[in-house]
């Protein structure tokens, strides 16, 4: 696939974190394509994709289908649905991977991409990568990102940082987008995880915002608990962490505004799917594994999987 300065690039989950790279790229010149359903869809191809930030509004008029193979040729597929709609999404990524396509997944968790592989898109053609950012869909053809922040991080799964890798970074830092190469993405994403399963189990529990829990008198405590298991779990699987990696990720929650709420939160009260499974279930599972006591993600994963809706 031949990076060239603009890029084909099709987006496969329309919802909030999808529908606002699609706008941002879009706007900055590269060949957008999303795939979208419903209201929608119906909203994208009558007015345009409208995204809000805490510094601007902007409307883009930009592609979107509900038929993957209208997507055509693309460069890079950028998978952003929630987990527990991988598997549905994963015939549209693999067809597009055959037809040349690197596959970027941001999702939550650290089993996307192998996920993937699984379904049958091609290993050399999954990349890894994550976004830290706080979007939601406000309404039909309308995204709003809440957080000041932006970030995104890509890197080859196994080998060195690749051409592909470099041009696909540069399309997002020439959107406004905070993003960099990664030399260990396996790492980065277990940093994330660390982040946001801790962030997801506490509030989870909590039903609250960060800055309740965190005021709470054993808040930040239940909080430090969570983030240094995943951490433990994390070094017994072979990953290279820092020893101060608890501490930074602690701090960085202690920025967060007081009203930040994980998405987990908001879809554990929007009554829906949620993706315990992939976050303080997998944190269980992946620590009994490789012999690591989680008791802080086993109650999250018990206490908030008691009642659960069906995933459509």
């Amino acid at each position: 696939m031949d990076y060239t300065a603009f890029m084909r690039i099709a987006i496969l989950g329309a919802g909030g974190v999808g529908g606002y790279y699609a706008g941002i790229l879009a706007r900055s010149g590269h060949a957008v394509a999303l795939l979208a359903r419903g209201a929608h869809l119906d909203a994208l191809r009558a007015r345009g994709l409208e995204v809000r930030t805490p510094e601007e509004k902007f409307t883009v008029a930009i592609q979107a289908t509900n038929d993957p193979t209208a997507l055509g040729v693309c460069d890079v597929a950028i998978v952003a649905v929630k987990t527990y709609s991988l598997a549905a999404i994963a015939p549209a990524a693999r067809l597009l991977a055959e037809g040349g396509a690197a596959i970027l997944p941001f999702l939550n968790g650290v089993e996307a991409a192998d996920r993937l592989v699984e379904s049958g898109v091609p290993a050399n053609q999954v990349l890894g990568g994550l976004t830290q950012v706080s979007v939601v869909k406000v309404e039909p053809g309308v995204v709003e990102r809440k957080s000041s922040f932006q970030k995104v991080t890509v890197g080859e799964r196994m080998g060195k940082p690749s051409e592909r890798v470099r041009r696909i970074v540069e399309a997002f830092q020439g959107a406004g987008a905070e993003a960099r190469v990664s030399e260990d993405i396996s790492a980065d994403l277990w940093r994330k995880f660390a982040f946001i399963a801790s962030m997801a189990a506490a509030c989870g529990l909590a039903r609250a915002p960060i800055g309740p829990v965190r005021d709470a008198p054993y808040g930040k405590v239940l909080l430090a608990r969570a983030v240094r298991e995943v951490l433990a779990v994390a070094r017994a699987r072979g990953l290279r962490l820092a020893e101060d990696e608890e501490s930074k990720i602690l701090a960085f929650i202690d920025s967060l505004g007081g009203g930040m709420k994980p998405s987990f939160l908001l879809d554990l009260e929007a009554g829906g799917p949620t993706e315990l499974d992939d976050l303080s279930g997998a944190v269980a599972r992946l620590g009994r594994e490789a012999g690591v006591e989680t008791p802080v993600h086993d109650t999250a994963a018990a206490a908030l999987g008691v009642v659960r809706p069906q995933t459509p």
